[in-house]
């Protein structure tokens, strides 16, 4: 079985040394390992993936990525650096690598421009944004040029946690254990996911995919409670309901949620169609996400398409 992994994370020593270690209550000893395999394509990452069957690791740039930037001329110069170091890479490996692009959110046209550079110059297949870029979210008007940008190169947009809080969260004082990928990180960027549907993104632009990792940020499990909640709102903008958005232009990952329950609420409320494998790696263990995917209770139809038939559909991948 092909197995394609979408959500695997990369660094560059550079350019994270910008930012402080994340305070997410990790133990020391995991950030330690994280950063040795974040920034190795060979030594770590091409043997892990040989020894449990990835055909492809999808690469991105770890979190903060561009979006923990305030500088708006560096956001602009590391995620052009980003771009052609990951661009380098997959020459150097093309039948092991994919990539997503990094975009300088902060300056929409240069997120535009370079959107197109990555996308046509350098050929990766997408773009990946760690979250709101300075507190502005992508249902701002000032994204408009972006979606129509993703539409026009008919590529995805995947979202993901890790932007550095746009402000203080009471209920996660005193409780550390919360922030981070343990809980506040999912909640985050499902708001952030829902914004945009509320926000219209999808009514104007029709054909833009946007993708979720972790099975959903908490979202396809919640469906019939948004639709409930949406149709007794005394605003409704939407052409569709909340849910009809999910499946078609939103799209998710299995990246770090190793959970068959999980997989098949997934798979009843938005499609197998809908749903691709990904490993989360070096962050989550690659043994036991391979192990999930073979042993998840859904039909080997199905399973086929999770594990790499509808990654090489939206990437346009050959099979």
């Amino acid at each position: 079985m092909r197995v394609i992994a979408m959500e695997e994370a990369f660094a560059i020593p550079r350019l994270q040394a910008r930012f402080p270690v994340p305070r997410t209550g990790t133990a020391a000893g995991w950030i330690k390992d994280w950063g040795q395999r974040l920034a190795d394509f060979t030594a770590y990452r091409l043997p892990d993936m040989d020894e449990h069957g990835i055909d492809i690791q999808v690469l991105s740039l770890t979190a903060p990525g561009i979006q923990g930037l305030t500088d708006t001329r560096q956001a602009v110069a590391d995620a052009q650096a980003a771009n052609d170091h990951l661009a380098e890479v997959i020459a150097g490996h093309p039948d092991r690598f994919r990539g997503l692009a990094a975009l300088p959110l902060q300056e929409p046209e240069a997120a535009v421009a370079e959107l197109h550079r990555a996308v046509a110059g350098l050929g990766l297949s997408g773009a990946l944004v760690n979250d709101h870029t300075a507190g502005t979210y992508l249902d701002d008007p000032r994204h408009e040029p972006v979606w129509a940008a993703l539409e026009e190169l008919d590529v995805p947009l995947y979202l993901h946690p890790g932007a550095p809080p746009a402000e203080p969260w009471r209920v996660l004082q005193g409780r550390p254990e919360l922030q981070g990928p343990l809980w506040s990180w999912g909640a985050e960027t499902g708001g952030h996911a829902l914004r945009i549907v509320l926000g219209g993104v999808f009514d104007r632009h029709p054909r833009a995919r946007l993708i979720l990792g972790h099975m959903g940020e908490f979202l396809p499990f919640q469906l019939a409670r948004l639709d409930s909640r949406y149709t007794r709102q005394e605003h409704r903008p939407l052409a569709r309901k909340p849910s009809a958005y999910f499946g078609g232009n939103i799209l998710i990952t299995t990246s770090g949620v190793c959970s068959p329950a999980a997989l098949a609420g997934a798979v009843l409320a938005i499609g197998a169609d809908a749903v691709m494998f990904a490993v989360d790696y070096p962050f989550e263990d690659t043994a036991e996400a391979v192990r999930f995917l073979e042993q998840a209770p859904v039909s080997d139809a199905d399973r086929a398409k999770i594990s790499h038939g509808n990654a090489e559909r939206l990437l346009r991948l050959e099979p």
